[in-house]
């Protein structure tokens, strides 16, 4: 290993005072376990998986309506159909309000139409009450589906936590998804209610979206209770529809959780649907509960009384794990708007004035600030504890802006995990030191390791992800699936038994992971496996560059072509003397396989919705893919960026 410093060390204070420290502590007094570090920790909680899982169970004092049977039963064919806590009856949301008190706030709640608001637990109670009081009036059962196109605001939390209280399904989309997109996913589920508001912010410009609503509407036959919530306008109306102030207004009969079974449906999550109709993720009621209070207390070290805030949209999975911070008893802080509007200072304003103890955001999000040289006085960010980042992949350069321009004793705390599990693999550790460009640790009872070609673990070696053993929060099914065709195709299908995530990553002899994108978007270059983060950590490092994004092309006579696509700042133009520069920084950093065949300029790169570069669509377009048929324009932030590569290839074809 290099001898570089680490970024960060907790302070022995830090340690002993953290949440896991505290559970290392209480599975000696309770288990008789002892453990020398958390390494040793690691290896019992993959190995004694039962027992990991139940200790999380009693340590967090579940309330289960019904004694569980057995704790863990393997299914027979790979890791699908894996039963847990059989038996079990409980409910999530009734976790959220054991939290409930008089002493801070639920949320707080920012957007670019309103000032910064506190919401009481009492408040909240009442409106969560109302919402499923209506439900159940309405024949609202366990099972049935609730879809939502709302912003990132209070109805929306509100809007799930009733529908968890009442046990049925949650699943939403942002409302800047395209109605094509939304269709795509809802019309899978047939959802019984759809709650939509009447439009959204962005970057200070107001988009009605009442007239795409109402097709919606007219293509979901399902939906017998649909619900308009006025948020541009508070006079909004919508025929057809009954409006959230008069829900909330209905009489109401106190608020209670239906218990329902440990691998009940709690919501269906989606792909990002580039190539393909989405897959509608399910996972269980239970399996989430379990896994996001190891998540975020253990290994984010979240505590009652904190203020917890993550950049994200009702369309991204981040948006239900920071929901979750609500079962740790902190303080949950919303924010519906751009987050570089006005200036890309206003979510780190409103981490001063909301005084967030744990601020998350998309890596591209925090490059952005680097790039921009954003300085922070560290005084205005006297509560910060932890950065989070997920996403994609931070690059090492992000990693410094953070400790130099944000707080240079703040814990940074790098995520990467999925829609997949709703929550991580690996991920923070606050016993552990933060090196740049490596996220410290593998998570309790996630046995994930690097496979080499010939599906053997390595270490400090470039490796395909997979998850050996099964997670509570793993995928109980994709609805629609007969016969979890496409559920095993997704995960199982390179090796028998064994999860294959799609990232390609290296665990370092220190226990850490670095991340160097997806698999199947790696640069197989003669054989030799290249991350696309490599190439973009050192292209991307030049003060000129803006953005990037490299693929590699095969053909069909074996002869290969990497082109690298640049982003330049300003007006600036692509010179010979910044491609030998490029080059010279990708030679210098890496090696000469990180060189591309070719460097031009375009004026973006396509992104997700939720932020991550379209290399795999890009690839197959330049290849002669159809476009349509690679990537789904209503799922992408900037679906103009793919006409360039579309206009390449067909000159390619003349």
């Amino acid at each position: 290993m290099s001898p570089t410093p680490p970024l960060w060390e907790p302070s022995r204070a830090f340690k002993d005072q953290s949440n896991l420290k505290h559970y290392i502590d209480w599975l000696f007094v309770k288990k008789g376990l002892f453990f020398r570090d958390y390494h040793d920790l690691w290896e019992w909680s993959v190995t004694d998986v039962e027992d990991l899982w139940e200790s999380i169970w009693h340590y967090f004092d579940l309330k289960s309506h019904d004694t569980y049977f057995e704790v863990l039963r393997k299914s027979d064919d790979d890791m699908i159909g894996t039963k847990w806590f059989t038996r079990a009856t409980l409910n999530y949301a009734e976790h959220i309000f054991r939290q409930k008190t008089k002493d801070r706030p639920a949320l707080l709640f920012q957007s670019e139409r309103q000032p910064l608001t506190e919401i009481s637990w009492a408040e909240l109670e009442k409106d969560v009450a109302a919402v499923a009081t209506w439900f159940r009036k309405r024949g609202v059962q366990p099972g049935d589906r609730v879809a939502a196109v709302l912003p990132n605001i209070p109805q929306a939390v509100v809007a799930f936590l009733a529908t968890n209280a009442v046990g049925a399904v949650w699943s939403s989309c942002s409302p800047d998804f395209g109605e094509a997109s939304i269709l795509d996913r809802f019309a899978q589920i047939e959802p019984k209610v759809l709650i939509v508001a009447d439009g959204y912010q962005y970057n200070g410009r107001s988009y009605d979206k009442t007239a795409g609503f109402r097709q919606l509407l007219s293509q979901l036959p399902s939906v017998k209770l649909p619900v308009l919530v006025p948020y541009l306008n508070a006079d909004a109306q919508m025929e057809g529809t009954v409006s959230w102030n008069d829900v909330l207004h209905s009489p109401t009969i106190g608020l209670d959780f239906e218990a329902v079974p440990f691998d009940h449906p709690i919501w269906v999550l989606y792909s990002s649907g580039t190539t393909g109709k989405p897959k509608a993720i399910t996972h269980g009621v239970g399996g989430c509960l379990l896994e996001h209070l190891k998540a975020l207390s253990l290994h984010q070290n979240v505590k009652p009384g904190d203020r917890y805030f993550w950049y994200s949209t009702t369309g991204w999975m981040m948006w239900n794990y920071a929901l979750a911070s609500l079962l740790t008893g902190a303080t949950l802080v919303v924010y519906d708007g751009a987050p570089a509007f006005p200036t890309l200072n206003v979510l780190w304003t409103l981490a001063e004035k909301a005084g967030i103890n744990h601020f998350g955001g998309g890596a591209a999000y925090f490059i952005a600030c680097r790039k921009a040289n954003l300085s922070l006085p560290s005084e205005r960010l006297k509560h910060l504890i932890s950065v989070g980042s997920t996403g994609s992949p931070l690059t090492p350069d992000a990693y410094t802006w953070i400790y130099q321009s944000v707080r240079k004793d703040v814990w940074l705390i790098s995520l990467s995990g999925g829609t997949d599990v709703c929550s991580a693999f690996v991920g923070g550790n606050p016993l552990l030191p933060v090196y740049a460009g490596e996220i410290q640790c593998r998570m309790l009872g996630c046995k994930l390791e690097a496979f080499d070609d010939n599906g053997r673990p390595v270490v400090d070696q470039l490796g395909e992800m997979v998850i050996l053993e099964p997670m509570p929060s793993m995928p109980l099914f994709f609805w629609n699936d007969p016969g979890d065709e496409r559920y095993r195709h997704s995960y199982f299908e390179n090796y028998p038994g064994v999860w294959r995530h799609g990232d390609w990553i290296k665990i370092t002899p220190r226990g850490s992971v670095v991340i160097f994108g997806r698999s199947d978007a790696t640069l197989n270059r003669g054989g030799i496996r290249i991350g696309t983060a490599e190439v973009y950590s050192a292209v991307e490092s030049l003060p000129e560059i803006r953005d990037s994004l490299v693929v590699y092309l095969e053909y069909e006579d074996g002869t290969g072509d990497m082109p690298l696509f640049v982003v330049l700042k300003e007006e600036g133009s692509l010179t010979d003397e910044l491609r030998q520069r490029i080059v010279s920084a990708l030679r210098s950093q890496f090696s000469p396989r990180h060189v591309p065949d070719r460097i031009e300029q375009i004026s973006e790169v396509p992104y997700t919705i939720s932020g991550k570069k379209l290399e795999a669509p890009v690839k197959k377009i330049l290849m002669g893919h159809d476009s349509a048929r690679v990537a789904s324009r209503d799922t992408m932030r900037n679906p103009e960026a793919l006409d360039v590569f579309v206009t390449m290839a067909a000159k390619a074809r003349v």
